[in-house]
């Protein structure tokens, strides 16, 4: 079973393969390679997470024949593969569900072009799920940007136009930064592996005087992941990219790259830095109050959207700042938070922005609430689920999103201090109720007609959008229903990470 232990290099390496191969393809042959290519990949992700739970240890495997610290290395743990699996579910059912609009929204002879970029996003991800090198994580970062950027502006309006070289700025502006860090680090410890470096960054954080140096270092790379990432105040380019962006790329880009930048930053934290040192840093508490003003502002703003894609894209600013707030709660039981918030916001959301566009389609193409009425019923498939995303968010039981809260309100419990469990608590009520207003009202125009409106036989899909669906909706019903099954891999590989 040793062979197994090359299945994180083979998914890097044969994603870029297929970026390059999808370029040469015909654009019907491209769809079906990259589909067949996900479920290739989701088999050996599937792997790797039975080989280490079954194993009880990660493994690592070294690039070339040079040791640390002057090789490369990828290392996969249960953590690792459950990310990975999420990423690549969520990359197929994007693909599959969102593959008609993508046809409408870019020309014919650059779809081929499209799912070359999709391959490489993929094997940026799971570089950044597997790599055990600083350095290697910033190659891939800049990959994983400049591909975000491709498939937000393959949809040719000015808007897109626009959103995209925002998102451009200020992702390079969080790629600086991140590299800036990188840089200190590797001055202070000479290192890029993660774990030499986190033996230096030990000894080094046994001197006061070297702390506030390494508090500067790792402080300007949690800046740069948290501008890419879009936690508050720098989520003002969520709208727009998310917005407008066609859905395919609305659904990969709010739930696959901003996470991606996360995981990279929880590894680097638990890897890099250590959760003792990192308690001795003022970094965790002002992630805290950020994520938490981040619930908040995102939550407001959703509810004065007139356009559904806004409401779902500041809302996903809020969800960002819960995932920021589990890793300002620290602790096992923060960062456990954290990882599973991730994994039911990327499910839910990519659910939503694949569904509102089924629902602006059948109201004249317009994604504006006064002329969404009724269109749940003309397009029910559409309709439900939209409604089962948005009772996650809200934090319905059974669903994902109320195992979320409930986790975050353990952490914040757990945490050992009465003013950070007020204010968690506080602002989950405060955003559980936002919440429910502007989700429940947009369930409720959407499932009822004007009065002069007469019924129509409603809509019907086919497979291709139906499938994917289905799929995103059982796990999340999955991470409602057996969180604790969830919870229980993500402590296993928290545990392999030390």
């Amino acid at each position: 079973m040793e062979f197994i232990n090359n299945f994180p290099l083979f998914m890097i390496v044969l994603s870029l393969f297929s970026g390059v191969l999808c370029f040469m393809l015909p654009k019907e042959a491209a769809r079906r390679y990259t589909i067949i290519f996900e479920c290739v990949m989701i088999a050996m992700a599937c792997a790797i997470l039975w080989y280490t739970f079954q194993g009880d240890e990660a493994f690592t495997y070294t690039m070339g024949e040079f040791p640390a610290p002057w090789g490369n290395e990828i290392r996969a743990g249960v953590l690792e593969g459950l990310m990975a699996i999420v990423f690549l579910v969520i990359m197929f059912c994007s693909v599959v569900g969102g593959y008609r609009f993508l046809v409408l929204d870019m020309d014919e002879s650059k779809i081929n072009l499209y799912f070359t970029l999709v391959n490489l996003m993929t094997a940026a991800l799971m570089a950044l799920v597997f790599t055990n090198d600083l350095f290697t994580g910033y190659v891939f970062l800049e990959i994983l940007t400049l591909t975000s950027c491709g498939i937000l502006i393959v949809r040719e309006i000015g808007r897109t136009t626009l959103a995209a070289v925002r998102y451009m700025i200020m992702n390079l502006l969080g790629s600086g930064l991140f590299l800036l860090g990188v840089v200190l680090l590797y001055d202070l410890t000479g290192h890029l592996l993660m774990v030499p470096m986190q033996e230096t960054i030990a000894e080094l954080a046994a001197d006061p005087k070297v702390l506030p140096v390494l508090s500067i270092a790792v402080g300007i790379l949690t800046i740069g992941l948290s501008i890419k990432s879009g936690l508050f105040p720098f989520h003002f380019w969520m709208p727009d990219t998310y917005g407008w962006a066609t859905p395919s790329s609305a659904a990969m880009l709010s739930s696959l790259t901003s996470k991606g930048y996360i995981f990279l930053l929880i590894k680097i934290y638990y890897r890099v830095v250590g959760t003792g040192v990192l308690k001795q840093m003022p970094i965790q508490s002002i992630l805290l109050v950020l994520g938490l003003c981040g619930i908040v502002f995102g939550s407001v703003q959703a509810m004065h959207a007139n356009n559904i894609n806004r409401m779902v894209a500041f809302s996903s600013a809020a969800q960002i700042g819960y995932i920021f707030m589990g890793i300002g709660l620290g602790g096992i039981n923060g960062f456990t938070a954290a990882i599973f918030h991730i994994i039911a916001h990327a499910i839910t959301k990519s659910m939503l922005f694949l569904t509102t566009p089924r629902l602006a389609e059948v109201s004249g193409g317009s994604l504006l609430f006064r002329n969404l009425q009724g269109s749940g019923l003309k397009d029910r498939e559409a309709g439900i689920f939209f409604m089962v995303g948005a009772l996650s968010m809200i934090g319905i039981p059974i669903f994902a999103g109320f195992s979320s809260k409930i986790l975050f309100g353990l952490a914040a419990m757990g945490s050992g201090s009465n003013v950070k469990l007020i204010l968690v608590m506080v602002t989950l009520a405060i955003s559980s109720m936002l919440n429910a207003i502007y989700f429940i009202r947009t369930m409720i125009r959407i499932i009822s007609l004007n009065e002069h409106e007469e019924r129509k036989t409603p809509y019907r899909h086919k497979p291709g959008y139906i499938l994917p669906m289905l799929i995103l909706s059982g796990i999340n019903l999955f991470l409602g229903l057996f969180s604790g099954v969830v919870v229980g891999w993500i402590h296993v590989g928290f545990s392999m990470f030390s």
